[in-house]
């Protein structure tokens, strides 16, 4: 493969981007498009120049018949390179929900699952300014705010990995350019011109955009300077829950005093991370959502939002998992619940459950604990069940052999302001 003259420049944008500290391994993410493909052989240059060793890794999500081709031959492609690469499957969907937010958060947790495995800290992925420009559109027909317009975030952690976007500044048709200099095929995804698609519908309106000096790099310039203004309004949000928010055994309670003092942009995002601490979505409500929520509180009424029951009092705007949110849920007793919740002590009688409470549970309690939780908090705490029989109850009955701990801390809370 010969290296065209524009590969040194399109390789220091993702030099700059890992700046000053260059993981010693990376993986990187291919699908067989040209973005990503075109991530993996600049990559490959890095690494033949001394940069990280690699290690790349395919999804195949198995609702394309094309996919499993597409994924051997780009094991093909890593073999010429000389690099190691993995296919993850995911066999998830089972017709239900949103098809395409159902694969991407599959996709996420497969490779995050992967590089834990292999002791990788960071996943490059081929996201570019066509992609930023295309979601800006979407989130605006939307009327999306700050948060949902700065789109896609140079990095994100999940599950303790960090996914890089280091090539948010490079359009789509710069990295064509290069993989034709280097005689490099991709695959086109028949999606990619399916009008049924939201996205595909915003790809040409940027066409249409054009005369008007309406680019993808354009667009993708206006969404990092609203990253920069959404970082400014998540570093106060977090300074906000540092003085306003106290965490109590997985409620939390900010102070109603100094929420209504905050500016409206910075409450609103106080109020996100919590939901979203809470529930686990990993993502927030839609903004007409979070304005009723706002206005509730203002109200003095409650709300359920988010699989979170919020109510404002004059102690206290408490927020806590709702009940109807996680009715159904039982595990085994070893397992974590809820996402969050892991009961520990002596070992369980064969085929123990851990499930919410409920308003049976509560009933069957003997006594509540002094100063506990309030009844709506506790009905959907974790307990042990066996078949319909509870056997305990640690967040009621905190005394007792076995004691509930929370996998996501006050400091994981605290840290999740800053990692949007």
């Amino acid at each position: 493969m010969s290296v065209s003259g524009d590969a040194s420049a399109l390789l220091a944008q993702i030099q700059a981007h890992f700046a000053p500290q260059a993981p010693e391994i990376l993986g990187v993410a291919v699908s067989g498009g040209s973005d990503s493909l075109a991530l993996l052989v600049l990559l490959a240059d890095w690494r033949r120049a001394g940069g990280p060793d690699l290690c790349a890794v395919t999804v195949d999500h198995g609702l394309r018949p094309e996919a499993a081709d597409e994924a051997v031959r780009v094991a093909r492609i890593c073999a010429d390179l000389g690099l190691p690469h993995d296919v993850l499957k995911w066999t998830g969907w089972d017709g239900r929900g949103n098809l395409q937010d159902r694969a991407r958060r599959a996709r996420y947790e497969l490779m995050a699952e992967w590089a834990q495995a292999k002791g990788i800290t960071h996943v490059a992925l081929g996201h570019t300014a066509d992609d930023q420009a295309e979601t800006f559109l979407m989130r605006l027909a939307r009327e999306a705010g700050v948060d949902g317009l700065a789109a896609m975030a140079p990095c994100r952690v999940i599950a303790g990995i960090a996914f890089c976007r280091p090539l948010l500044a490079v359009t789509r048709a710069a990295l064509r350019a290069e993989l034709r200099a280097r005689n490099v095929g991709w695959s086109d995804d028949p999606s990619n011109e399916d009008t049924a698609y939201e996205r595909v519908r915003a790809r040409a309106v940027l066409a249409e955009l054009a005369p008007l000096g309406i680019t993808q790099e354009g667009l993708s310039r206006v969404a990092r300077r609203l990253g920069d203004v959404r970082e400014t309004l998540y570093t106060y949000a977090s300074q906000a829950a540092r003085d306003l928010v106290e965490v109590q055994t997985g409620d939390l309670v900010i102070n109603p005093a100094g929420l209504a003092t905050l500016p409206p942009e910075v409450a609103r995002r106080l109020l996100l991370g919590a939901l979203d601490w809470i529930s686990g979505a990993g993502y927030g409500p839609r903004g007409r959502a979070m304005d009723d929520l706002m206005q509730a509180i203002g109200e003095g009424r409650d709300m359920t939002l988010h699989g979170c029951l919020i109510c404002p009092r004059k102690s206290g705007v408490r927020i806590t998992r709702e009940w109807k949110a996680v009715e159904g849920l039982r595990v085994p007793a070893a397992e974590v619940w809820d996402g969050r919740w892991r009961i520990e002590g002596p070992d369980c009688p064969p085929g123990t459950e851990i499930a919410a409470l409920g308003p049976e549970g509560l009933t069957a309690c003997d006594e509540r604990a002094q100063g506990g939780l309030p009844t709506a908090s506790l009905m959907a705490s974790p307990a042990l069940w066996q078949g319909a029989d509870l056997l305990a109850a640690p967040l009621v009955q905190p005394g007792g052999p076995w004691h509930a701990r929370l996998i996501r801390d006050e400091e994981a809370y605290l840290a999740s302001y800053l990692s949007h």
